[in-house]
């Protein structure tokens, strides 16, 4: 996947805004005014954050070495950065990203 098919994908997804609050090198993707997606722009490997149970995070990171690592940047326990490399199935890139969003849907239906 390119980025604009992982924008194009996110912005599908039910109640989802985009901006750009960090410059405009990082899209940031929220629903229910909360971040599940960031996407850089300005990075050579096409590669995005997405937020994670924290078990299945480090599930992921076991699996796939190359290509998923602690979120960059973020809360390691929950988010995970998501490296393009070929090693992951578009997919499981889509996967992942709509788990991102579901976590949040589900945390704010709680409250």
């Amino acid at each position: 996947m390119d980025i604009e098919s992982i924008r194009n994908f996110a912005l599908a997804l039910d109640d989802v805004t985009e901006s750009c609050p960090f410059g405009p090198e990082v899209i940031v993707f929220k629903v229910k005014d909360k971040i599940f997606l960031l996407l850089p722009l300005d990075t050579d490997k096409v590669q995005f954050n997405v937020k994670c149970d924290p078990d299945d995070a480090i599930e992921l990171r076991e699996i796939y070495p190359e290509s998923i690592l602690p979120g960059y940047h973020m809360n390691k326990k929950h988010w995970n950065t998501v490296i393009l490399n070929g090693q992951i199935h578009d997919e499981e890139v889509r996967h992942f990203i709509q788990n991102s969003h579901q976590l949040i849907l589900r945390k704010s239906s709680k409250k």
